[in-house]
């Protein structure tokens, strides 16, 4: 009898060991990184306008891209982060364009039935990052900065009045090159965003009344970090 007992205490020894080997461990990746991609929608103000220029509606702005996130301290509070993107900005404003003998002229007009100017761009952001992640928890408190520089594909300026619509595409006197710093700060997924363009979006060449128009942008929306 006292040798059965002492069979059936192994055999429960060995039942609780096995048990325990077969508790699955979580490993904690401690060289993590936060590649993103990102999603920004902004309201596009524009800025600098001259006498009489004034937006009408809504100026959207979307883009998206990804992010490749290079740690700079042991704890990887702190990054940098490169990446590429896609942007597009719209304006709708009173300022139109008409092309008249080869050349690109500029007024101020209130009666007409859309007036919208588009400029498609593709973008390389680089980010410096201040964010409270850690390995166990990467939903965080985050301030990112950057600053990203944008090559113009594509632009176009749509104006319909009394019934006639008038299009510029391609613009020369548009600038080919953007650049601007911007700001996003937030928590997890979605995070406010500022960014202010530092260049005029139109070259010394383009006036209205004489003066040249030193028009800037100022997009001011959310910008959403997904994994």
């Amino acid at each position: 009898m006292r040798f059965f007992f002492f069979l059936l205490f192994l055999l429960q020894c060995q039942s609780i060991l096995a048990q325990q080997d077969t508790i699955p461990t979580v490993k904690i990746d401690s060289l993590y990184r936060e590649d993103h991609f990102y999603l920004g929608v902004t309201y596009n103000s524009l800025q600098n306008k001259p006498d009489g220029v004034s937006q009408k509606s809504f100026s959207p702005g979307f883009s998206f891209g990804y992010l490749r996130d290079i740690p700079l301290n042991k704890n990887r509070t702190f990054a940098i982060a490169p990446g590429i993107g896609f942007a597009y900005l719209g304006y709708k404003k009173n300022l139109v364009a008409e092309e008249i003998n080869d050349a690109i002229v500029y007024d101020v007009e209130s009666s007409f039935k859309t007036n919208l100017f588009s400029q498609y761009f593709i973008e390389a952001p680089i980010e410096f990052r201040w964010r409270t992640s850690t390995p166990e928890n990467h939903r965080f408190f985050r301030i990112y900065t950057g600053f990203k520089v944008g090559y113009l594909l594509y632009d176009t300026a749509k104006f319909e009045i009394d019934g006639q619509t008038k299009r510029i595409t391609n613009n020369k006197d548009v600038t080919q090159f953007s650049y601007g710093t911007y700001m996003a700060i937030g928590y997890n997924t979605i995070n406010f965003y500022i960014y202010y363009g530092l260049n005029p979006i139109f070259k010394s060449n383009a006036k209205l009344n004489y003066e040249t128009i030193e028009l800037k942008t100022l997009n001011i929306g959310l910008q959403f970090y997904i994994l």
